[in-house]
């Protein structure tokens, strides 16, 4: 009995410990944090294949990849089934990390110095960055829009480089894709698919 209620007081302090503990992330905080983590496996003495694996788990860590495969996928996600969402969803995943982690690694120690950030509403924040020159290329402007529905678990929803939405061009490129093919799903699984598998 006595065992049972010193169990119970540990229990409670346990949860009141990690209540206290979790708290709001702030998402200039976040952001620096993300760019600082890729900029060391970057800079790091790695092989390229240890890189891009690197950079996927980042990736997994800090970006709401469900969530822009189905902004990607705009009018056309009405019309499919739960099935065939869900391997549109696991097909994006893949697309998706392969086409990050590949083109991040060919960067070497990129500095991002966070300058700003806009609270746009409960959901939605901006943060402003900028991509430090270097004498083979230009200072160039970065804006990310972090989902933070939960304060705890930031999540990078856009990049917006030089006034320019990756989120919003991809899904005028797979909207292109799908009406070319008169509709057809199955024709944007095959280019991602295509794509993943180079």
């Amino acid at each position: 009995m006595k065992k049972n209620k010193i169990f119970k007081l540990l229990f409670t302090i346990f949860l009141v410990s990690f209540t206290f503990n979790t708290s709001a992330i702030e998402p200039d905080v976040f952001v620096q944090s993300t760019v600082n983590r890729a900029a060391e496996t970057l800079g790091g003495n790695l092989s390229k294949e240890e890189r891009i694996e690197e950079l996927k788990k980042i990736a997994a860590d800090t970006v709401d990849i469900k969530g822009i495969g189905f902004y990607s996928l705009g009018k056309h996600r009405k019309g499919l089934s739960k099935e065939k969402l869900n391997e549109y969803s696991e097909v994006f995943k893949e697309y998706f990390m392969t086409s990050f982690s590949s083109r991040l690694a060919e960067y070497s120690n990129p500095i991002i110095e966070v300058n700003s950030k806009e609270k746009i509403n409960e959901n939605y924040t901006i943060v402003s960055s900028t991509l430090v020159a270097t004498a083979k290329r230009p200072e160039i402007k970065i804006e990310w829009r972090i989902y933070t529905k939960n304060p705890e678990t930031p999540l990078i929803r856009d990049l917006i480089i030089e006034g320019l939405s990756l989120a919003r061009t991809q899904k005028e490129e797979f909207n292109s894709i799908i009406q070319g093919a008169d509709g057809d799903i199955e024709a944007l699984l095959n280019n991602l698919k295509n794509f993943s598998n180079k």
